[in-house]
């Protein structure tokens, strides 16, 4: 048995190891995460890992994970967040009721951390426990909030490039810039927080230079990246209405490029009323 439990402590210190030589700026947590079984291991490990930022590894007979992640783009909130959101409870935070009664029946762990509430005291007793952790969980109008205010903004940058005024556009991408900095990342979706990571710096790069310039011309060179990348995120975001996702086979140096409009009727920020039509729709995103 002690060989055993060896054998198991150098894997898990091989699995760290390994994790550290793919992880930048990494740090080290143990935490205690509720959970039965190798479904629950499963799931837990694949709610919280992000390749080469977060790594998560969870002992179904200890109930303890060790968390390495990259300190510099998430933290342990962020993670154990995203593994309350999947269905099972830390110390920290608690899953939401309706997704905890999702899970396999051989999955449901008993949810020692929740007071029960009499019938009677519903109306006027709130948990401590949902203002502090379930409320900031499912605060999706935060998320959806912030999101749009970046989409927002990139149509703004837009709008001002299908006018050709440099200065306009200039005073749009910094307001761009603004918002992309202000996101939260904690209070995004899973799949959007994911896909934001990647493109973020990117984001903040062509957003930066659309700012400093008043040549339409470099702008339109960086809104085609821009555009790119707001894409992968919007794809992966929930709107309120259509968003039109435009191709121009002549801009980018006859490449094409895309942009994204809020309105069918194609406008192009790439040539502006030299050739404003030129264009056409090519995806509809909801």
């Amino acid at each position: 048995m002690k060989s055993i439990k060896l054998l198991m402590a150098m894997a898990l210190m091989l699995s760290i190891s390994t994790c550290f030589a793919e992880i930048k700026n990494a740090k080290v947590e143990t935490v205690h995460i509720y959970g039965n079984c190798s479904i629950c291991k499963s799931t837990i490990e694949s709610a919280a890992n992000v390749k080469n930022v977060v790594h998560v590894e969870w002992n179904k007979d200890t109930k303890m994970a060790v968390l390495t992640f990259d300190e510099k783009k998430t933290n342990q909130d962020e993670i154990l967040k995203r593994i309350g959101l999947a269905g099972y409870d830390s110390d920290k935070f608690l899953a939401p009721d309706n997704v905890y009664a999702k899970l396999e029946t051989c999955c449901q762990y008993e949810r020692t951390g929740k007071v029960l509430v009499k019938v009677e005291d519903a109306k006027t007793v709130i948990l401590a426990v949902e203002e502090k952790v379930v409320a900031p969980i499912l605060a999706t109008n935060i998320q959806e909030e912030q999101l749009k205010e970046v989409f927002d903004s990139y149509f703004a940058v837009k709008d001002a490039l299908v006018k050709t005024d440099g200065n306009l556009a200039a005073t749009k991408a910094a307001s761009l810039l603004n918002s992309i900095n202000s996101v939260k990342m904690e209070s995004l979706t899973k799949e959007e927080h994911v896909e934001w990571m990647k493109v973020m710096k990117d984001l903040v790069f062509d957003a930066e230079h659309i700012s400093e310039t008043k040549d339409a011309g470099h702008q339109r060179d960086h809104f085609t990246s821009l555009s790119k990348n707001m894409y992968s995120v919007m794809k992966v975001s929930k709107q309120d209405t259509p968003t039109y996702y435009q191709f121009c086979p002549m801009a980018n140096k006859g490449k094409g490029a895309n942009w994204l409009s809020k309105e069918n009727i194609v406008k192009n920020p790439y040539y502006g009323t030299k050739m404003l039509g030129c264009g056409k729709v090519v995806e509809t995103l909801n």
